[in-house]
């Protein structure tokens, strides 16, 4: 069956993708947040004259061709155009054969365990504290991450002295949980050996990106100091690095971003990469719109899943673009568990609303 239209549907945080094929039958898909009118633009230019008039069986060899026709284009921009066609083939797939994505790729709709995922770092420890018991105690999370230094700070911290106060304060807090935190790139390996004996110290058994994540043999060093578990891989777009990662022995758990690497089927190479090497999958989904039901999907099919799905706990006054993206309450936790429905495709309708106010782009046949 021949694909015939490809639309994006959007602003500038995110946009919705609709792959039509000539029988009429449709699906639904997105770009990656964050400039996502930047990646529209790379869709339609990039990646659509590429698919149009191929079949949607095909769609694994497409995206190659795509990879291949771009060549002199590797890197985000186009995995992130990529991910647009990719999850909105997989939808197509599940609402033509009547099954829910996890149930296509072996698994079965049903529960999954999430963390409840900080973004924030002007924040304060009492304050982030205080918010993370209170979602333990209203929603039953059984597991919490947070942030420590700054965001690619070479070193230094949010301001001086919080990281050593919000470890001790939201640990001792949130009690005998799962805890984790993300450094996002903060540290030289030293200064992260030493934020990582403190983590131990404190009951937390897992690391996130201590060092620049580019920098692989630094992530190395770390690991190999550190009993707990050091995690990284969420912004890797491109299958060498993540090849490059699991050969140098960077980190114990692996984290693709479905959106990030292109789609579905490029993160299921990683994950495939991942079990060959005795590697569990615990991926990045930093946001309540598609990236989170995808990777909810993948969990609940892999042998290799981690043992959660990050699931973001801001609301509007962090990412107002969430408000009204779906009919209904997909993101819905009941005991510290997100549920894949047993519906076709992703399970989740788009609100009509939003899409009547978006900016509306079609490439055709």
């Amino acid at each position: 069956m021949k694909i015939t239209r490809l639309e994006t549907f959007g602003n500038p945080f995110v946009t919705f993708t609709r792959v039509t094929t000539e029988d009429g039958a449709t699906g639904w898909g997105q770009l990656s947040t964050y400039n996502a009118d930047i990646t529209a633009e790379i869709f339609h230019r990039q990646v659509a004259p590429h698919v149009l008039g191929t079949d949607i069986d095909a769609m694994e060899d497409t995206l190659q061709r795509i990879y291949e026709k771009e060549h002199k284009f590797p890197g985000s921009y186009l995995r992130r155009a990529q991910t647009g066609f990719d999850t909105a083939v997989w939808d197509h797939r599940g609402r033509a054969q009547g099954k829910s994505v996890a149930e296509l790729l072996g698994g079965s709709p049903g529960k999954v365990r999430a963390y409840a995922s900080s973004m924030k770092r002007d924040i304060t420890p009492k304050d982030e504290a205080a918010r993370l018991c209170a979602l333990r105690d209203r929603d039953g999370f059984t597991a919490f991450k947070w942030r420590v230094g700054a965001e690619c700070g070479r070193g230094q911290d949010e301001w001086p002295g919080r990281t050593p106060e919000v470890i001790e304060v939201v640990s001792r807090a949130l009690g005998d949980v799962d805890k984790l935190v993300d450094g996002n790139s903060c540290y030289a390996p030293k200064a992260a050996i030493e934020v990582g004996h403190r983590l131990q110290d404190h009951g937390i058994g897992h690391f996130e990106e201590p060092c620049p994540y580019w920098e692989y043999d630094q992530t190395a060093q770390v690991r190999a100091a550190l009993t707990m578990d050091v995690a990284g891989g969420e912004q890797d777009c491109e299958l060498s690095s993540w090849h490059l990662m699991i050969d140098r022995k960077s980190v114990d758990i692996l984290q693709p971003d479905v959106m990030y690497m292109g789609g579905m089927t490029r993160t299921l190479m990683v994950c495939q990469m991942g079990a060959k090497a005795g590697l569990p999958i615990t991926p990045h989904a930093a946001n309540l719109s598609l990236v989170t039901i995808c990777t909810a999907h993948l969990l609940r099919a892999i042998p290799n899943a981690g043992k959660y799905l990050e699931f973001s706990i801001e609301g509007l006054d962090y990412y107002p673009w969430q408000d009204g993206l779906f009919l209904g309450d997909p993101f819905a936790i009941r005991d510290g568990c997100m549920t894949v429905p047993d519906l076709p495709g992703w399970g989740v309708e788009i609100n009509p609303e939003f899409l009547s106010t978006s900016t509306h782009r079609e490439s055709l046949l």
